[in-house]
């Protein structure tokens, strides 16, 4: 089971490696508008609307937690190291 984990965080942070060499940054990691406009029409939190702000500070606590960094939504080199892609690293932040 160990090992399945590692594997599924190890392409996670691959698949979001491609994004950023794809240009694709945590500008574009949202939500669609209706979500934080739209009231919910039925169901426990009928009436609710999410609210960006604490949206902004999930997505920061849920980067945080993979080992990516906050401004950018990247995986870290640090993190890339610890799953043994310090290549993927290098191809797509630079060298050090």
């Amino acid at each position: 089971m160990e090992e399945m984990l590692l594997a599924a965080e190890r392409i996670r942070n691959l698949e979001r490696m491609f994004d950023a060499r794809q240009a694709m940054s945590r500008t574009m990691d949202i939500l669609p508008g209706k979500f934080f406009e739209k009231p919910l029409s039925r169901g426990k939190y009928k009436g609710a609307v999410l609210d960006r702000e604490k949206s902004e500070q999930m997505k920061d606590e849920y980067y945080e937690r993979r080992g990516w960094d906050k401004e950018t939504g990247i995986p870290t080199r640090q993190k890339l190291i610890e799953l043994g892609r310090e290549d993927v690293a290098d191809e797509v932040l630079g060298k050090p």
